[in-house]
């Protein structure tokens, strides 16, 4: 169960990478720019808004094809005819019923796992046509339809569970803030934390808006932010506070709590992750720098994450992005937030309270974030994609390769045998083995890249 929410949770980048292009053009739309008002502003706003509309089929297109061996088109294929078929018959039971995303999840799950289960199926000779991959739609339309019946007639029950969950959160006020914050950040190392947001940012909350003369209903903090709801963007404001001064300034107290013989090599390294932090969002390069050897300071950085996010709503700030909470979407989103200014002498404060806190804790405790390892140079390899096979154990040991946005998600023979500071040397930031046949490496934005390589390489 672990390994399967591990990768639907890596499945779901696919489908939230859409996501930014879609709020940079409904954020173009909105009329308030000189030059894009008038049809070219109509224009920008119904593209945006025909992706939020269909974040269903999205997440079930892009979560099947992230599931599927090989990332094989057919299991994406599969997923946009399980969905609207197990719409049209759910629809046709109950038309009130409406599932959000979870029903794009499930299609999406379903798909995946029935590609990989008989993507390689043998027919008899005479139906031998629809054998192999043509065989996944034709099963996976058969199963969207019990999909779809069971959804018609037991949904409200699951929908009446999520509603209360959500009135209980929301009731939570600052609390549930609180609550979300941190286990946003605790549930990083397993890389659970995109299960987490697909509830909070795609589900949590409904705001009705007319569209075209019809009323639709956005869910969860994202969407409805984007759809114009003045009380959205309350889960989401927070992380900017994190993202754009907190860990900026905890990169600050790391480097300064580092012996000065090693605050060059320490200094680059920090610059490079801190800035990435703060002008994109993208935070794990920082926080797997100190999450493995100095567990307590990802703990305190969890805690003040939750009380960034549980103050922003206290004090009323309401911001929204559709990547991650950098100051790239902090400028787009401008307009459509609710005192954003707030932000910045908010973020200040944290910042001196990120700076403070981890500094002290770090040379309390006697905490080594860079240690003697800092001073050796990367492995000098003319095959990089050679290296990283043979740190993970040769091709004979690797059973399945991937990654996300900042990490290389491996299925091994066996994970015991393998070093962590090879991957280190080959510049890695960090590695999680949340078992004995799962590795995770990170290595930042290139992992994607390397994922490719070593498929191609095997």
């Amino acid at each position: 169960m672990f390994n399967l929410l591990q990768k639907v949770g890596k499945a779901l980048m696919t489908p939230i990478a859409v996501l930014p292009i879609a709020a940079l053009l409904l954020r173009l739309g909105f009329g308030d720019i000189p030059y894009l008002d008038g049809t070219v502003a109509h224009i920008m706003k119904v593209a945006g808004e025909s992706i939020f509309s269909n974040l269903d089929l999205l997440f079930a297109i892009g979560i099947a094809y992230g599931l599927a061996k090989n990332n094989d088109g057919a299991a994406a294929l599969s997923a946009g005819v399980g969905i609207l078929i197990a719409k049209a018959v759910y629809l046709q039971i109950d038309p009130e019923l409406n599932m959000g995303v979870f029903i794009g999840i499930i299609i999406g799950v379903l798909a995946g796992t029935l590609y990989n289960r008989f993507h390689t199926i043998k027919l008899p000779e005479f139906l031998g046509f629809f054998g192999g991959k043509r065989f996944v739609p034709i099963i996976m339309a058969l199963s969207a339809i019990v999909v779809g019946i069971l959804a018609g007639y037991f949904w409200h029950y699951v929908q009446g569970a999520i509603d209360a969950f959500s009135h209980t959160i929301i009731s939570l006020e600052e609390i549930g803030s609180f609550i979300y914050g941190t286990l946003n950040r605790l549930l990083i190392p397993l890389g659970l934390h995109h299960i987490l947001n697909s509830v909070f940012l795609f589900q949590v909350g409904d705001y009705a808006y007319l569209k075209d003369g019809a009323t639709v209903v956005a869910n969860g903090d994202l969407h409805r932010f984007f759809a114009g709801d003045p009380t959205a963007g309350v889960y989401m404001a927070g992380f900017y506070v994190v993202m754009m001064f907190g860990l900026p300034a905890m990169a600050l107290a790391i480097y300064l709590s580092t012996p000065k013989s090693q605050r060059k090599k320490a200094g680059a390294i920090l610059a490079g992750v801190a800035f990435t932090s703060f002008l994109t969002g993208i935070t794990e390069p920082l926080e797997f720098l100190f999450l493995f050897v100095a567990p307590l300071l990802f703990v305190l950085h969890a805690i003040l994450t939750g009380l960034a996010v549980a103050t922003a709503h206290a004090l009323d700030i309401h911001h929204g992005f559709g990547f991650s909470a950098g100051f790239f979407d902090y400028v787009i989103n401008y307009k459509l937030a609710t005192n954003p200014i707030l932000i910045l002498p908010l973020g200040l404060a944290f910042g001196v309270l990120y700076f403070v806190l981890s500094y002290y804790t770090i040379k309390i405790f006697k905490l080594t974030i860079f240690g003697a390892d800092l001073e050796e140079e990367k492995a000098e390899t003319s095959d990089e994609t050679q290296a990283f096979i043979k740190a993970l154990g040769g091709a004979e040991n690797i059973v399945s390769t991937d990654a996300c946005i900042t990490r290389l998600r491996m299925e091994v023979k066996s994970s015991k045998a393998l070093k962590d500071e090879a991957f280190m040397k080959l510049g890695a930031k960090g590695v999680i083995k949340p078992n004995e046949t799962t590795i995770q490496v990170v290595l930042g934005t290139k992992a994607e890249k390397i994922a490719e390589k070593i498929k191609s390489a095997l």
